[in-house]
Protein backbone atom coordinates (compact mmCIF):
# COMPACT_ATOMS: atom_id res chain seq x y z
CA UNK A 1 0.00 0.00 0.00
CA UNK A 2 1.19 3.63 -0.74
CA UNK A 3 2.74 5.56 2.10
CA UNK A 4 -0.18 8.67 3.01
CA UNK A 5 0.87 11.71 5.25
CA UNK A 6 -1.51 14.14 7.29
CA UNK A 7 -0.13 17.54 8.22
CA UNK A 8 -3.55 18.65 8.10
CA UNK A 9 -3.64 20.16 11.78
CA UNK A 10 -0.88 22.03 11.63
CA UNK A 11 -1.47 23.45 8.51
CA UNK A 12 -4.88 25.07 8.92
CA UNK A 13 -3.41 27.24 12.33
CA UNK A 14 -0.98 29.39 10.20
CA UNK A 15 -2.17 32.34 8.03
CA UNK A 16 -0.42 33.45 4.63
CA UNK A 17 -0.54 36.72 2.37
CA UNK A 18 0.75 36.89 -1.43
CA UNK A 19 1.16 40.90 -2.09
CA UNK A 20 1.39 42.06 -5.59
CA UNK A 21 3.72 45.36 -6.20
CA UNK A 22 0.62 46.97 -6.91
CA UNK A 23 -0.84 46.60 -3.69
CA UNK A 24 -3.03 43.99 -4.60
CA UNK A 25 -3.74 41.28 -1.29
CA UNK A 26 -4.31 38.11 -1.44
CA UNK A 27 -5.15 35.97 1.80
CA UNK A 28 -4.84 32.42 2.32
CA UNK A 29 -3.12 29.29 4.70
CA UNK A 30 0.48 28.91 4.79
CA UNK A 31 2.59 25.99 4.47
CA UNK A 32 5.77 24.85 4.27
CA UNK A 33 8.33 27.11 6.30
CA UNK A 34 7.44 30.22 8.33
CA UNK A 35 8.93 32.78 6.29
CA UNK A 36 8.59 35.85 4.42
CA UNK A 37 10.24 36.45 0.79
CA UNK A 38 10.20 37.90 -2.32
CA UNK A 39 10.68 37.62 -6.31
CA UNK A 40 8.80 37.63 -9.94
CA UNK A 41 5.03 36.26 -9.53
CA UNK A 42 4.91 34.00 -12.61
CA UNK A 43 2.16 31.34 -13.53
CA UNK A 44 2.72 27.93 -15.15
CA UNK A 45 -0.66 26.01 -16.03
CA UNK A 46 0.96 22.09 -16.27
CA UNK A 47 -1.12 19.93 -14.52
CA UNK A 48 1.92 17.34 -13.21
CA UNK A 49 5.32 17.41 -12.38
CA UNK A 50 5.55 19.97 -9.66
CA UNK A 51 9.16 18.00 -8.26
CA UNK A 52 10.62 18.71 -11.31
CA UNK A 53 9.21 22.71 -11.48
CA UNK A 54 10.09 23.69 -8.06
CA UNK A 55 13.96 22.15 -8.14
CA UNK A 56 14.45 23.61 -12.27
CA UNK A 57 16.86 26.60 -11.64
CA UNK A 58 15.30 28.62 -14.22
CA UNK A 59 12.70 29.42 -11.34
CA UNK A 60 15.64 30.77 -9.26
CA UNK A 61 13.84 34.11 -8.04
CA UNK A 62 10.86 33.49 -8.83
CA UNK A 63 7.71 32.76 -6.54
CA UNK A 64 5.53 30.09 -8.64
CA UNK A 65 2.26 30.21 -8.95
CA UNK A 66 0.07 27.03 -10.03
CA UNK A 67 -2.69 27.26 -12.10
CA UNK A 68 -3.84 24.15 -11.64
CA UNK A 69 -6.69 23.46 -8.93
CA UNK A 70 -4.88 21.06 -6.73
CA UNK A 71 -1.39 20.01 -6.09
CA UNK A 72 0.66 18.10 -3.78
CA UNK A 73 -1.63 14.67 -4.10
CA UNK A 74 1.15 12.35 -5.13
CA UNK A 75 3.63 13.42 -2.39
CA UNK A 76 7.22 13.77 -2.55
CA UNK A 77 9.53 10.74 -3.68
CA UNK A 78 12.68 9.78 -2.61
CA UNK A 79 15.83 10.30 -4.31
CA UNK A 80 15.95 7.70 -6.96
CA UNK A 81 19.07 7.84 -8.91
CA UNK A 82 19.34 7.33 -13.19
CA UNK A 83 22.73 7.50 -14.46
CA UNK A 84 24.14 8.75 -11.42
CA UNK A 85 21.86 11.88 -10.92
CA UNK A 86 18.27 12.44 -9.15
CA UNK A 87 15.21 10.89 -11.33
CA UNK A 88 12.46 12.90 -9.93
CA UNK A 89 14.63 16.31 -9.40
CA UNK A 90 16.13 18.50 -11.55
CA UNK A 91 19.00 20.23 -9.04
CA UNK A 92 19.46 19.38 -5.66
CA UNK A 93 17.18 21.51 -3.91
CA UNK A 94 14.13 23.74 -4.18
CA UNK A 95 15.23 27.01 -6.76
CA UNK A 96 11.66 28.79 -6.60
CA UNK A 97 11.47 31.14 -3.12
CA UNK A 98 8.31 30.96 -2.66
CA UNK A 99 5.07 28.73 -3.95
CA UNK A 100 0.84 29.70 -4.73
CA UNK A 101 -1.60 27.02 -5.08
CA UNK A 102 -5.24 26.77 -4.80
CA UNK A 103 -5.68 23.67 -3.00
CA UNK A 104 -2.99 21.55 -0.90
CA UNK A 105 -3.93 17.96 -0.75
CA UNK A 106 -2.94 17.17 2.90
CA UNK A 107 -2.79 13.59 2.24
CA UNK A 108 -1.10 11.93 -0.69
CA UNK A 109 -1.44 8.75 -2.17
CA UNK A 110 1.81 7.32 -4.06
CA UNK A 111 3.79 4.18 -3.92
CA UNK A 112 7.02 6.73 -4.11
CA UNK A 113 5.73 9.08 -1.61
CA UNK A 114 7.64 9.32 1.12
CA UNK A 115 6.83 13.36 2.56
CA UNK A 116 4.14 15.79 1.93
CA UNK A 117 4.34 18.89 -0.10
CA UNK A 118 4.12 20.41 3.00
CA UNK A 119 7.03 18.54 4.57
CA UNK A 120 9.30 18.77 1.49
CA UNK A 121 9.09 22.46 1.63
CA UNK A 122 9.29 23.23 5.37
CA UNK A 123 12.82 21.05 4.92
CA UNK A 124 13.66 23.62 2.30
CA UNK A 125 13.05 26.57 4.06
CA UNK A 126 10.51 27.61 1.13
CA UNK A 127 7.27 29.14 2.22
CA UNK A 128 4.07 28.38 0.67
CA UNK A 129 0.36 29.73 0.07
CA UNK A 130 -2.75 27.68 -0.48
CA UNK A 131 -6.53 28.75 -0.90
CA UNK A 132 -5.75 31.61 -3.14
CA UNK A 133 -8.12 32.29 -6.10
CA UNK A 134 -5.48 31.28 -8.79
CA UNK A 135 -7.58 32.31 -11.82
CA UNK A 136 -7.80 35.32 -10.68
CA UNK A 137 -4.20 35.99 -9.95
CA UNK A 138 -3.41 34.55 -13.20
CA UNK A 139 -6.04 36.81 -14.79
CA UNK A 140 -4.28 39.64 -13.40
CA UNK A 141 -0.77 38.74 -14.45
CA UNK A 142 -2.02 37.95 -18.02
CA UNK A 143 -3.32 41.01 -18.30
CA UNK A 144 -0.53 43.34 -16.49
CA UNK A 145 2.03 41.13 -16.97
CA UNK A 146 4.47 39.23 -14.53
CA UNK A 147 4.25 41.33 -11.02
CA UNK A 148 6.88 41.56 -8.24
CA UNK A 149 5.70 40.37 -5.31
CA UNK A 150 5.99 38.90 -1.63
CA UNK A 151 4.83 35.64 0.42
CA UNK A 152 4.81 35.63 4.09
CA UNK A 153 3.82 32.64 5.87
CA UNK A 154 3.52 34.11 9.96
CA UNK A 155 3.73 31.50 13.30
CA UNK A 156 0.61 29.68 14.03
CA UNK A 157 -1.39 32.35 16.14
CA UNK A 158 0.28 35.07 14.72
CA UNK A 159 -1.87 37.61 12.71
CA UNK A 160 -0.87 39.51 9.56
CA UNK A 161 -1.06 43.43 10.02
CA UNK A 162 -2.15 44.11 6.42
CA UNK A 163 -2.09 47.51 6.14
CA UNK A 164 1.98 47.83 7.27
CA UNK A 165 2.04 44.92 4.70
CA UNK A 166 0.70 47.24 2.00
CA UNK A 167 3.11 49.75 2.40
CA UNK A 168 6.34 47.09 1.47
CA UNK A 169 4.61 46.66 -2.07
CA UNK A 170 6.75 49.90 -3.70
CA UNK A 171 9.47 48.40 -1.92
CA UNK A 172 10.07 44.90 -3.63
CA UNK A 173 13.40 44.06 -5.31
CA UNK A 174 13.53 43.26 -8.56
CA UNK A 175 15.58 39.80 -8.82
CA UNK A 176 16.38 40.40 -12.62
CA UNK A 177 18.38 42.74 -11.56
CA UNK A 178 20.56 40.71 -10.23
CA UNK A 179 22.88 38.09 -11.61
CA UNK A 180 21.08 35.22 -10.95
CA UNK A 181 22.97 33.01 -13.45
CA UNK A 182 25.71 33.25 -11.20
CA UNK A 183 23.73 31.76 -8.00
CA UNK A 184 22.57 28.33 -9.75
CA UNK A 185 25.22 28.07 -11.82
CA UNK A 186 28.28 25.01 -10.63
CA UNK A 187 31.50 26.95 -8.71
CA UNK A 188 33.73 24.22 -10.37
CA UNK A 189 34.17 21.94 -13.41
CA UNK A 190 32.44 18.53 -13.04
CA UNK A 191 32.84 15.73 -15.29
CA UNK A 192 29.84 12.87 -16.02
CA UNK A 193 32.02 9.99 -17.89
CA UNK A 194 30.51 7.31 -19.89
CA UNK A 195 31.80 4.82 -22.11
CA UNK A 196 31.53 7.07 -25.42
CA UNK A 197 34.02 8.99 -27.65
CA UNK A 198 32.27 12.11 -27.51
CA UNK A 199 32.81 14.92 -25.39
CA UNK A 200 31.14 17.89 -24.78
CA UNK A 201 31.76 20.92 -22.61
CA UNK A 202 28.39 22.22 -20.96
CA UNK A 203 28.38 25.93 -19.96
CA UNK A 204 26.41 25.35 -16.65
CA UNK A 205 23.54 28.63 -16.69
CA UNK A 206 21.03 26.69 -14.23
CA UNK A 207 21.04 22.94 -16.21
CA UNK A 208 18.70 20.77 -15.55
CA UNK A 209 19.71 16.91 -14.82
CA UNK A 210 17.39 15.61 -16.99
CA UNK A 211 19.42 17.76 -19.80
CA UNK A 212 23.01 15.81 -18.73
CA UNK A 213 20.72 12.46 -18.43
CA UNK A 214 19.73 13.19 -22.28
CA UNK A 215 23.29 13.75 -22.97
CA UNK A 216 25.11 11.01 -21.28
CA UNK A 217 22.02 8.18 -22.72
CA UNK A 218 23.28 8.78 -26.27
CA UNK A 219 27.09 8.34 -25.23
CA UNK A 220 28.24 11.76 -24.54
CA UNK A 221 30.70 12.61 -21.73
CA UNK A 222 29.98 15.57 -20.23
CA UNK A 223 31.88 18.39 -18.65
CA UNK A 224 30.03 20.73 -16.74
CA UNK A 225 31.62 24.15 -16.50
CA UNK A 226 30.74 27.77 -14.51
CA UNK A 227 28.90 29.56 -16.50
CA UNK A 228 31.46 32.18 -16.93
CA UNK A 229 34.50 29.78 -18.30
CA UNK A 230 36.45 31.55 -21.10
CA UNK A 231 36.05 30.01 -24.43
CA UNK A 232 40.17 29.50 -24.12
CA UNK A 233 39.05 27.20 -21.36
CA UNK A 234 36.85 25.25 -22.78
CA UNK A 235 38.74 24.69 -25.94
CA UNK A 236 41.75 23.43 -23.77
CA UNK A 237 38.91 20.26 -22.87
CA UNK A 238 39.37 19.69 -26.52
CA UNK A 239 35.69 19.05 -26.52
CA UNK A 240 34.03 17.67 -29.55
CA UNK A 241 31.56 20.57 -28.88
CA UNK A 242 29.57 22.68 -26.67
CA UNK A 243 26.12 23.12 -24.83
CA UNK A 244 24.47 26.23 -23.18
CA UNK A 245 21.53 25.63 -20.42
CA UNK A 246 18.46 26.66 -19.43
CA UNK A 247 19.22 29.03 -16.45
CA UNK A 248 17.18 31.96 -14.74
CA UNK A 249 16.93 35.88 -15.49
CA UNK A 250 17.61 38.79 -18.46
CA UNK A 251 20.58 36.68 -20.79
CA UNK A 252 21.83 40.10 -21.17
CA UNK A 253 23.11 39.96 -17.65
CA UNK A 254 25.37 36.88 -18.72
CA UNK A 255 28.01 39.02 -20.65
CA UNK A 256 30.92 36.59 -20.22
CA UNK A 257 29.06 33.72 -21.84
CA UNK A 258 27.33 35.48 -24.35
CA UNK A 259 31.39 36.56 -25.61
CA UNK A 260 32.41 32.92 -24.72
CA UNK A 261 29.50 31.59 -27.15
CA UNK A 262 30.54 33.60 -30.04
CA UNK A 263 33.80 32.80 -30.14
CA UNK A 264 32.74 28.91 -29.97
CA UNK A 265 30.23 29.12 -32.82
CA UNK A 266 33.23 29.70 -35.22
CA UNK A 267 34.97 26.65 -33.74
CA UNK A 268 33.10 23.58 -32.69
CA UNK A 269 28.98 22.61 -33.01
CA UNK A 270 26.55 24.48 -30.51
CA UNK A 271 23.50 23.34 -28.93
CA UNK A 272 21.42 25.89 -26.72
CA UNK A 273 18.26 25.85 -24.59
CA UNK A 274 15.77 28.22 -23.05
CA UNK A 275 18.24 30.76 -21.88
CA UNK A 276 20.96 28.97 -23.57
CA UNK A 277 18.81 30.17 -26.84
CA UNK A 278 18.40 33.49 -25.95
CA UNK A 279 22.38 33.52 -25.06
CA UNK A 280 23.12 32.47 -28.56
CA UNK A 281 20.78 35.28 -30.46
CA UNK A 282 22.69 38.06 -28.52
CA UNK A 283 26.12 36.32 -29.20
CA UNK A 284 25.94 36.01 -32.95
CA UNK A 285 24.09 39.41 -33.33
CA UNK A 286 20.64 39.64 -32.28
CA UNK A 287 18.53 40.49 -29.36
CA UNK A 288 15.72 39.99 -26.77
CA UNK A 289 13.05 41.17 -25.20
CA UNK A 290 11.09 40.44 -21.75
CA UNK A 291 8.13 38.93 -22.56
CA UNK A 292 4.77 40.40 -20.78
CA UNK A 293 3.73 37.06 -19.34
CA UNK A 294 6.23 34.03 -20.45
CA UNK A 295 5.45 30.67 -21.45
CA UNK A 296 5.30 28.41 -18.31
CA UNK A 297 3.39 25.56 -19.41
CA UNK A 298 3.95 21.78 -20.93
CA UNK A 299 1.40 22.43 -23.83
CA UNK A 300 3.00 25.13 -25.73
CA UNK A 301 2.97 24.71 -29.44
CA UNK A 302 5.85 25.01 -31.83
CA UNK A 303 6.32 25.05 -35.73
CA UNK A 304 9.39 24.15 -37.49
CA UNK A 305 9.33 26.60 -40.43
CA UNK A 306 10.94 24.52 -43.05
CA UNK A 307 7.73 21.90 -42.74
CA UNK A 308 4.96 23.38 -40.64
CA UNK A 309 5.54 20.21 -38.34
CA UNK A 310 3.88 21.16 -35.05
CA UNK A 311 5.19 20.11 -31.76
CA UNK A 312 3.88 20.16 -28.21
CA UNK A 313 6.32 21.21 -25.71
CA UNK A 314 7.15 22.05 -22.14
CA UNK A 315 8.23 25.40 -21.62
CA UNK A 316 9.70 28.13 -18.81
CA UNK A 317 11.38 31.33 -20.06
CA UNK A 318 10.19 34.78 -19.33
CA UNK A 319 12.76 36.35 -22.05
CA UNK A 320 12.34 35.91 -26.11
CA UNK A 321 14.65 36.55 -29.49
CA UNK A 322 13.59 39.71 -31.28
CA UNK A 323 13.11 38.42 -34.80
CA UNK A 324 14.04 42.06 -36.67
CA UNK A 325 16.88 41.97 -34.86
CA UNK A 326 18.15 38.42 -36.77
CA UNK A 327 18.04 39.92 -40.21
CA UNK A 328 21.30 40.76 -40.48
CA UNK A 329 23.21 37.84 -38.44
CA UNK A 330 24.28 34.49 -39.64
CA UNK A 331 21.22 33.01 -37.68
CA UNK A 332 17.24 32.36 -38.95
CA UNK A 333 14.51 31.42 -37.12
CA UNK A 334 13.89 27.78 -37.52
CA UNK A 335 10.64 27.20 -34.86
CA UNK A 336 7.81 29.57 -34.19
CA UNK A 337 5.31 29.66 -31.47
CA UNK A 338 1.80 29.84 -33.33
CA UNK A 339 0.14 31.01 -30.54
CA UNK A 340 1.68 34.48 -30.01
CA UNK A 341 4.25 34.05 -33.28
CA UNK A 342 7.19 34.68 -30.87
CA UNK A 343 10.74 32.25 -31.73
CA UNK A 344 10.79 29.21 -30.52
CA UNK A 345 13.87 27.75 -32.05
CA UNK A 346 16.79 29.55 -34.36
CA UNK A 347 19.82 28.00 -36.25
CA UNK A 348 22.83 29.06 -38.30
CA UNK A 349 22.52 29.44 -41.55
CA UNK A 350 26.02 27.66 -42.35
CA UNK A 351 27.67 26.31 -39.11
CA UNK A 352 26.43 23.13 -37.33
CA UNK A 353 24.84 25.82 -34.50
CA UNK A 354 21.19 25.72 -33.26
CA UNK A 355 19.06 26.54 -29.99
CA UNK A 356 15.32 26.48 -28.95
CA UNK A 357 13.59 27.97 -26.18
CA UNK A 358 11.68 24.52 -25.69
CA UNK A 359 12.84 22.17 -23.21
CA UNK A 360 13.43 18.98 -25.66
CA UNK A 361 14.33 16.94 -22.53
CA UNK A 362 10.74 17.48 -21.04
CA UNK A 363 10.40 16.27 -16.86
CA UNK A 364 7.96 17.25 -16.65
CA UNK A 365 5.83 17.15 -20.14
CA UNK A 366 6.19 15.26 -23.70
CA UNK A 367 9.19 14.10 -24.94
CA UNK A 368 8.23 14.46 -28.27
CA UNK A 369 11.56 16.97 -29.25
CA UNK A 370 13.58 14.91 -27.89
CA UNK A 371 15.37 13.54 -31.11
CA UNK A 372 17.31 17.08 -30.99
CA UNK A 373 19.64 15.80 -28.75
CA UNK A 374 20.20 13.18 -31.47
CA UNK A 375 20.78 16.35 -33.92
CA UNK A 376 22.74 17.68 -32.34
CA UNK A 377 24.87 14.51 -31.15
CA UNK A 378 24.99 13.86 -35.16
CA UNK A 379 27.14 17.13 -35.74
CA UNK A 380 29.35 15.96 -33.34
CA UNK A 381 30.70 13.30 -36.19
CA UNK A 382 33.67 14.70 -37.54
CA UNK A 383 33.82 14.77 -41.65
Amino acid sequence: MAPQHSTLNKIKSKKAILLLEDGTLFTGKGFGATAKVSGEVVFSTQMVGYPEALTDPSYKGQILTFTYPMVGNYGVPNQQMDLGLPLYFESDRIQTPGLVIHELCHEPFHWASTRTLDQWLADEGVPGIYGVDTRRLTKKLRTHGVMLGIVQVFEEGQEPDLSSLKMNAQNISDPNLTDLVKEVSIKKPLTYSVEGKKTVVLIDCGVKYSIIRCLLKRGITVIRVPYDTSAEQILSYHPDGAFISNGPGDPKKCVKTIETVEKLSEKIPLMGICLGAQILGLALGGDTYKLKFGHRAQNQPVCDQTNSRCYITTQNHGYAINPDSLKNTSIEPWFINPNDKTIEGIRHKTKPVFAVQWHPEASPGPYDTEHLFDKFAKTLEKP
